[in-house]
């Protein structure tokens, strides 16, 4: 999946649950990976523009979440950037500024419209040749969710499921503690270190940043996060956006949905919803967060 995954259960038989959540994560991988020519998905890019495609039930499910965020107004999420995704390659050896003629070539097979679902038969057709799904900005939350579920419904007591950020926790902390502090990382440090502590319980973290992966190109500095209207990377007073919220799909969908606005949007806006918190740091490192987060974030000072 291209990042560390670490889990922490406290259980009876305990190994027993760790073996069958990497099998999970395995089987997820034979279906979700984008960077296997094998997977759904793969082939979805290979068939589902000449005729609908079956895939399996989890498959479908994300699609059709990604979908109905997609299409919501003022989005930054788009399942349908993965042509965009490609052509970039920011993140692997061969990342390049692509021409802006062959950026503006792509825009076209960005319309999330063109997913077309069928309930009944879970299937997909994609609408137009070319086109490609992406669900990298979801997909580390819904394994979250899933994995956590399992541990669940087979006798945890505590748990942790961490991918490489996607931190998702239940119960009581190894320590002891009623919570567990969770570190949001410091967007102009190395990996590792922490820009503040928030605690939670029950709940998922996700933070999404500029500084995950970069292109460095003549003095300009390009990271991975897209805007589907100009084909180049989002530019917003935003380093880094964390979302805290339940389920950890729900994490990385707000992630990416919000991120193109500005800092004061990003929590006027999540102020006003249910069960979802915010932190940002802006550019210049500002931190601020949602007003429910009052107490259980504490910003480390150096």
């Amino acid at each position: 999946m291209g990042t560390k995954i670490s889990l922490c259960i406290q259980a009876g038989d305990a190994e027993k649950l760790a073996q069958e959540a990497v099998n999970m994560l395995l089987r997820y991988e034979k279906v979700f990976s984008a960077n296997s020519e094998h997977s759904q998905l793969a082939m979805l890019k290979k068939e589902a523009a000449a005729n609908p495609q079956k895939v399996d039930k989890e498959l479908y499910e994300l699609i059709k979440i990604g979908k109905e965020h997609s299409l919501n107004e003022d989005s930054y999420l788009n399942i349908a950037i993965g042509p965009l995704i490609k052509l970039w390659r920011i993140g692997f050896r061969e990342a390049h500024v692509p021409e802006d003629s062959a950026i503006k070539t792509v825009l076209d097979l960005l319309n999330p419209e063109h997913i077309q679902l069928d309930d009944e038969q879970q299937t997909v057709l994609l609408s137009k040749k070319g086109m490609e799904i992406d669900l990298g900005a979801i997909a580390k939350g819904y394994f979250a969710d899933q994995v956590m579920t399992f541990f669940k419904n087979n006798g945890a007591v505590s748990a942790m499921v961490d991918m490489g950020g996607n931190v998702l926790v239940y119960g009581d902390a190894p320590s002891g503690d009623h919570y567990w502090k969770v570190g949001i990382q410091n967007p102009f440090l190395p990996r590792g270190n922490a820009a503040a502590l928030v605690s939670i319980r029950d709940q998922s973290v996700v933070t999404s940043g500029i500084y995950e992966r970069v292109l460095e190109k003549e003095g300009t500095h390009y990271h991975h996060i897209f805007s589907s209207t100009t084909g180049y990377p989002i530019e917003s007073n935003i380093a880094s956006l964390t979302i805290i919220a339940d389920q950890s799909l729900d994490c990385d969908i707000y992630t990416t949905e919000l991120f193109g606005l500005d800092a004061v949007s990003i929590i006027h806006k999540v102020n006003q919803m249910k069960h979802i918190e915010a932190a940002v740091i802006t550019t210049d490192g500002n931190l601020a967060y949602t007003v429910n987060l009052r107490g259980k974030i504490h910003p480390i000072t150096s």
